[in-house]
């Protein structure tokens, strides 16, 4: 049996066809109920809170993985370790017990039993495999406890429910948006219920050794990103895999508007920009193969289409790519949980199109994005958007942005709230925090912010103060070098990224009601003086001249943002304000250089 989304909100289409044919059948919706109005904005941010009060409830009886036959391994020092802290990476020994049998038949029991505690004890586990969790499981990692999967991606194209031939058996995935069949994620479920990922403390760890070389030799995951000096192939790199030209696999579209998607290269044909190509040309999930041939990264944690989800107490080291990405889902809990890892794309926390999800008491310590809020690119939008998101009392330790909107955001984004945020920045010496709150998103990738609320944020040593300047297309109307929309700027919100990735441009993006307030940043000793940023805030409105749609489709601008009560320290530059085709921004006792300005900004 295998099964596919219809993509409308906590939908699924089950059908019994094989990898290859648009799967349908009956549908199943997931209940739940909206959010009460209110005038208050924080009492919406208490609702999502109180959503959370009572904790889920399994049956009280334990599933140790050793009752199935788990042993633990030794571990020694990887084999050419890479990336960061690779001097002190660690790997299960040669010839390890694999335990993954043992961990689903441990979760298949539990399930069957309706439900309860699946253990894993103390001790290092090897697992040649993705663990995925059933409805009424909760997998608990005991104190010291150590789930090492394996450096090896055939192991994640072996257990997968959709036969995809040469390229394996694979797993409806997300990738950047997009729905794919791809490599399992380490930890995976679809279409379950009351499920939860726990830990004792932070020495209950999941490792996805993304770092370490792949146990046949040669690369690492890591290594797929394409930013090491390493050969081999790379997600960046044109896939002989995929077909020279979208008439192979859309023959029904127009030659104009297959050319638009290919773009004036062959970029296109790099897997890391396959699947956006297929969602523009229409081509069906079950057409979208990768796996075995490609190197599409899978996430760490992917859980896809559940409801009440619950994910606390543990740390998790070296994934692979994203580190949790929670797609369609409803009512997402993650609490204290410690995302430690440093690889290329390994954003902490990826929700995407979701709706009710809490973030609290978390740190971060990532490669990219801390949090990155998400909803679907180019056409995958039918899961619908992201909405209802509270994040609280977390610190970030490092990351290119803090909290972050987008850049897959096609379905749109409403009614975010943070608060009481530390933005460390602990790294700022050698790897500084790029930018604190960003809003990435273009014309492509399109979709909504409306109703996002920041309230009582602290970032003692600042953001990079060197700045990451805006790189128009030719004909854009901003003056060079003036807008630090890539790094440098405490607030950033661009709705002009990454355009060299998106040759359609038909979706322009509309961005209201943004309220920050109590925002505190310090300055940090350089060589050439203190200062906290290079910007405060860069605020760069969807650019005409980048559209490529049909003439006459409004370009809006950025509508109704506010700060009160802020500090942004000492900016590097003269300019500590740059705005474009925004209107009603109003500053109140806002600080920045040593002057406190209460203004309305436009441009």
């Amino acid at each position: 049996m295998t099964a596919i989304f219809n993509h409308r909100r906590r939908t699924l289409l089950r059908g019994a066809s094989a990898a290859g044919a648009l799967l349908t059948g009956s549908a199943c919706t997931l209940p739940g109920a909206a959010l009460a109005p209110v005038a208050d904005p924080w009492a919406r941010a208490r609702q999502i809170e109180a959503r959370f009060a009572r904790p889920l409830a399994f049956r009280e009886e334990d599933f140790p993985i050793t009752a199935f036959g788990a042993q633990p391994c030794r571990m020694v020092a990887a084999d050419a370790p890479r990336g960061p802290g690779k001097n002190a990476r660690m790997t299960p020994a040669p010839g390890s017990f694999d335990c993954h049998r043992a961990i689903q038949a441990a979760i298949a029991a539990c399930h069957k039993a309706g439900g309860g505690r699946v253990l894993i004890p103390g001790g290092s586990w090897y697992c040649a495999g993705p663990m995925v969790l059933l409805s009424n499981v909760h997998v608990h990692l005991a104190a010291g406890a150590r789930l090492v999967f394996s450096p090896n991606p055939a192991h994640f194209a072996l257990y997968g429910d959709v036969d995809c031939g040469k390229h394996g058996k694979l797993v409806l995935s997300r990738w950047q948006g997009n729905d794919v069949l791809n490599y399992s994620p380490m930890v995976y479920a679809r279409n379950q219920s009351n499920i939860a990922l726990t830990g004792a403390d932070w020495t209950s760890i999941l490792d996805g050794q993304g770092s370490v070389a792949f146990e046949p030799g040669g690369m690492c995951w890591h290594d797929w990103a394409g930013k090491s000096k390493r050969p081999g192939p790379t997600a960046g790199m044109i896939n002989p895999a995929n077909p020279s030209s979208l008439a192979a696999v859309a023959p029904q579209l127009p030659a104009a508007e297959r050319a638009l998607i290919e773009g004036e290269d062959a970029t296109w044909r790099a897997d890391h920009r396959y699947p956006p190509t297929l969602s523009e040309a229409g081509v069906p999930v079950a057409r979208r193969v990768f796996g075995i041939g490609h190197y599409l990264r899978p996430c760490m944690v992917q859980f896809i289409g559940c409801t009440d989800v619950l994910m606390q107490g543990y740390q998790l080291n070296d994934s692979p790519f994203w580190q949790h990405n929670p797609f369609n889902c409803r009512n997402v809990h993650i609490r204290n949980v410690n995302m430690d890892s440093l690889g290329p794309n390994s954003d902490g926390f990826d929700p995407e199109c979701c709706d009710t999800v809490l973030v609290d008491g978390c740190t971060f310590n990532t490669g990219d994005d801390c949090i990155a809020i998400k909803a679907g690119k180019a056409r995958d939008i039918e899961a619908g958007p992201t909405r209802n998101v509270l994040i609280q009392n977390c610190i970030m330790n490092s990351g290119h942005g803090g909290i972050t909107l987008g850049s897959e955001m096609s379905a749109g984004i409403e009614h975010v709230y943070a608060r009481n945020i530390e933005f460390r920045n602990s790294h700022w010496a050698l790897d500084p925090l790029s930018t604190a709150i960003r809003l990435k998103t273009n014309m492509n990738r399109g979709g909504f912010l409306r109703h996002f609320y920041v309230s009582d944020v602290t970032i003692p040593n600042g953001v990079q103060t060197r700045p990451g300047f805006y790189k128009p297309l030719p004909g854009s109307p901003i003056m060079p070098e003036s807008m630090s929309v890539g790094g440098g700027a405490v607030i950033t919100f661009d709705c002009d990224y990454a355009l060299k990735h998106d040759s359609v441009r038909t979706r322009p993006p509309a961005v209201s009601d943004v309220h920050i307030s109590r925002l505190r940043v310090g300055n940090v000793k350089t060589p050439d003086g203190e200062f906290s940023c290079y910007q405060a805030l860069v605020l760069l409105g969807p650019v005409a001249s980048s559209f490529n749609g049909k003439p006459g489709t409004p370009v809006l601008p950025l509508v109704d943002i506010t700060l009160t009560d802020c500090d942004f320290g000492t900016p590097r530059s003269a300019m500590p304000w740059a705005v474009h085709n925004a209107t009603r921004v109003t500053l109140t006792r806002v600080r920045a250089g040593g002057k406190t300005v209460t203004a309305m900004l436009a441009g």
